[in-house]
């Protein structure tokens, strides 16, 4: 066992689940938005809607939003930081069911575009996205990933992966998922190295290939 599952990240206070975890949260969900934020509405669910601006977790999360790590000590003076930069920041409480206690959803809108992440953090300093626009998904944050959105139909998930052999990467862990009632797959592929443009324009050049994002370490 790691030193840092047993005492947490270093970060910013007061809690590893609460302020460091929500802002890997925050990261990750600006990092898939890739596109100028003018809106953010987070939700909280169970302990996160109990504790959150006790714990510090809303503004851990814009933080987050903003591009901090956990232990920038610009994450105490983020929502200050976002209404200067003409951000419109909003929180509401909900219960979103079986979920993990420490449960939000991010929604970005920037321009035409808009997303969705569901994540918790569930431990240590440690997420997990499980949906993003209502695509189940597994990104912990702790490898290069990519999230591929694909025609749900035979030999895209082979396209996939023959264009990354290609490109020399390799596969750590692999999941397709799929809607039960729809046409699209969502792939998620952790790697063990860093995914460049070339990559990711080698997959949405292809037939079949809806969307590709690449989500770094976080």
């Amino acid at each position: 066992m790691s030193i840092f599952e047993v005492m947490g990240p270093v970060m910013i206070g007061p809690s590893s689940s609460h302020t460091a975890g929500g802002v890997k949260m925050g990261l990750l969900a600006g990092l898939v938005f890739k596109s100028d934020i003018e809106e953010v509405r987070i939700t909280m669910h169970g302990s996160f809607a109990d504790t959150y601006h006790g714990h510090g977790t809303d503004r851990a999360v814009v933080a987050g939003i903003l591009g901090f790590k956990p232990d920038d000590e610009r994450i105490k003076s983020s929502l200050q930081i976002a209404e200067e930069k003409g951000i419109k920041i909003g929180f509401d409480k909900a219960d979103l069911g079986d979920v993990h206690p420490n449960t939000a959803v991010i929604e970005l809108r920037g321009g035409n575009n808009e997303i969705s992440v569901q994540a918790s953090s569930v431990g240590g300093g440690n997420i997990l996205v499980s949906s993003i626009d209502n695509y189940e998904v597994n990104i912990s944050g702790n490898l290069p990933a990519l999230w591929i959105l694909h025609e749900d139909r035979p030999g895209k998930v082979t396209l996939i992966t023959t264009i990354l052999g290609e490109h020399n990467f390799n596969i750590a862990y692999m999941r397709v998922y799929r809607k039960k009632k729809g046409k699209i797959g969502s792939s998620v592929i952790e790697l063990d190295q860093k995914v460049n443009g070339e990559v990711l324009g080698a997959l949405e050049e292809r037939d079949g290939i809806i969307q590709a994002r690449y989500i770094p370490v976080v």
